[in-house]
């Protein structure tokens, strides 16, 4: 476990797996921590340096005080990367995508490959005003009525259906969390940085191989911003997850992983026959 200081805050980071595999970076979703992505570590460590890095105001890293865009989020991973000194690989999903969108459109030579997953191009008005919502109920400081207004949409409907077991028991363990004043005006900030994300006028000149990851119920960042994405920059594929909501790793962690895993491992090579 390490702590990488930017502008007077602690960013903290831990890193698993071999230092000679190749590194990646990955990046949380709003609500996410670096413990979110602990299941997926044995199978990801197998073939990768893992980074695992809270963002401003996730986790242990440091809570801010003021307003911020998703700018500063960019320019404290820019830093970071250039403490750890060497290119990385991306995997970031939701949140986590908008800021590393960019980062590659601003600093693309901190990025050798990149996974995007239930990501898009900016914040729509649809995704915005969401976000308004949740920080409304945020404020009135009800952990339920925070559970009720944020978590279900995260998933498909059938996933939350299926899993309801599941879904009690994640409930069981979000509600302390969603109890404190820190973590909700966190949430608030971290919200409202996200507003003014737009890179649709940047996306042509993006030169980094990409795999942008669609999942089909995704209720917040629908499939047609992702194929907004990859109809625009030039080196991005796209995949579907199908009976898949937002949080796609949860829902098929195995498809999850695999994708990952045989994307940035790819080797570039010319297949023309």
């Amino acid at each position: 476990m390490s702590v990488f200081p930017f502008k007077g805050k602690e960013v903290f980071y831990v890193v698993d797996g071999d230092a000679k595999r190749p590194a990646v970076l990955i990046l949380n979703g709003i609500m996410m921590s670096h413990k979110s992505w602990a299941p997926f570590l044995p199978e990801l460590t197998r073939h990768f340096r893992v980074i695992r890095l809270d963002m401003l105001d996730q986790g242990l890293s440091s809570k801010m005080e003021e307003p911020y865009t998703q700018a500063l989020q960019v320019e404290m991973l820019a830093a970071f990367c250039r403490h750890f000194g060497e290119k990385v690989h991306i995997v970031a999903i939701s949140y986590g995508g908008s800021v590393a969108l960019q980062l590659a459109a601003r600093h693309p030579e901190c990025i050798d490959r990149m996974v995007l997953l239930n990501a898009a191009a900016k914040t729509t008005p649809w995704l915005r005003d969401i976000g308004r919502g949740w920080n409304e109920v945020a404020r009135i400081k009800n952990a339920e009525a925070y559970y009720h207004i944020t978590i279900p949409y995260i998933y498909s409907p059938g996933f939350y259906t299926r899993k309801i077991d599941w879904m009690e028991a994640r409930k069981e363990k979000l509600m302390p969390l969603f109890a404190s004043d820190s973590f909700r005006e966190a949430m608030i900030r971290l919200t409202d940085s996200a507003e003014s994300h737009d890179v649709t006028g940047e996306l042509s000149s993006m030169e980094i191989p990409t795999l942008v990851v669609a999942a089909e119920h995704d209720m917040l960042t629908p499939p047609f911003e992702q194929k907004y994405l990859v109809e625009r920059m030039p080196q991005a594929e796209l995949v579907m997850f199908n009976d898949c909501g937002h949080a796609s790793m949860y829902e098929k962690p195995e498809l999850f992983v695999q994708t990952i895993v045989g994307f940035l491992n790819l080797e570039t090579q010319d297949y023309t026959l």
